[in-house]
């Protein structure tokens, strides 16, 4: 068990859509359950906040990095128990495409199992991301 929380993954997916698209869909908040179940199967907005179901964590707030032309698509994750998890995540142009990219940051006291089943369900959402953009990206009229 690591105890210090202070190890950190970084997982990617290349997808084969602009950089300008892949931001767009993935920071708009209502478009999380298609994608990242991982963090909710469903997301409102109520009194400001944007407040996600997870089977997992239960009702949690997520708090979204303000639009911004970098990329930039870190979220908090605010638990029922009140403890705040940041989420760094990138949208970073590579060439015609993109890449996303998460880095995993293991919390104090989680087991090896834990932060391995984590990053299963990390790398399960940005196939998903991938999956979604790229065929809605092959039926859009050329």
């Amino acid at each position: 068990m690591n105890s210090t929380g202070k190890e950190s993954r970084h997982l990617s997916v290349r997808i084969d859509c602009p950089v300008d698209d892949v931001y767009a869909y993935a920071s708009d908040p209502a478009n999380v359950p298609s994608w990242a179940q991982g963090l909710g199967s469903s997301i409102e907005k109520i009194d400001a906040q944007w407040v996600a179901e997870s089977s997992l964590m239960g009702r949690v707030v997520v708090t979204f990095a303000p639009r911004n032309e970098l990329g930039v698509l870190d979220h908090d994750v605010t638990l029922p128990s009140g403890e705040t998890i940041y989420n760094p995540v990138r949208v970073i142009a590579d060439g015609t495409g993109s890449e996303v990219v998460f880095t995993l940051r293991r919390q104090p006291e989680m087991s090896d199992a834990d932060f391995e089943r984590d990053a299963g369900l990390v790398a399960a959402d940005l196939a998903r991301l991938k999956e979604l953009l790229e065929s809605a990206e092959a039926l859009a009229p050329n």
